[in-house]
């Protein structure tokens, strides 16, 4: 009795079957084991504990009064935090239906209209608009003033005169209670 070639060995079908099974394994063992290799790498690209921390910032309103500001730092930029007063409020929404280069409602430019919060840097040349103090120059229209180049801010941070291209910026910012803040 001859024995035939499928009896003998493997047909040609078997043996692909076994080399794709072989190379599929090999291949995904290979990317497994590169990617626990690459695993520790990729985590030190994450910031650190101490970056984290300064991404965000919370703050107690309770012991600002009204028609005071105060100015605390989030990720090293001075951030303006004013209790505006009823008058305050009322001419910035005033101040909504007015000529202005980068026109904004005032009620886009808050959560709670009592509380502006609004990163202090002036978008001309980035300097630090004056107007946090009550002794400080409020500029022609109540708000901040930059006396480096001549930026005025209205009682919503909107740059109503001056070189500065765009309003003063609003940070992200949530309400935790009535009297606490999370910048950032």
């Amino acid at each position: 009795m001859a024995e035939t070639a499928a009896e003998t060995h493997d047909g040609p079908e078997q043996e692909e079957s076994r080399r794709d099974f072989l190379l599929i394994s090999t291949i995904a063992v290979g990317a497994a084991g590169t990617a626990i290799a690459a695993w520790p790498f990729i985590h030190m690209m994450n910031p650190s504990r101490d970056v984290l921390a300064l991404s965000s910032t919370e703050v107690d309103l309770e012991p600002i009064e009204e028609g005071q500001s105060i100015t605390i730092v989030w990720r090293g930029k001075p951030v303006f935090i004013r209790k505006r007063t009823a008058k305050e409020i009322a001419a910035a929404k005033a101040d909504d239906a007015s000529q202005m280069k980068d026109p904004e409602a005032d009620s886009k430019r808050v959560k709670k209209p009592e509380w502006l919060i609004m990163v202090g840097i002036c978008t001309h040349l980035g300097c630090i608009p004056l107007g946090q103090k009550a002794s400080d120059p409020k500029g022609e229209f109540g708000g901040w003033f930059c006396p480096c180049h001549g930026s005025h801010y209205d009682t919503s941070g909107r740059i109503r005169k001056g070189p500065a291209p765009k309003n003063l910026a609003i940070p992200p910012y949530a309400f935790l209670d009535d009297s606490n803040i999370r910048i950032g």
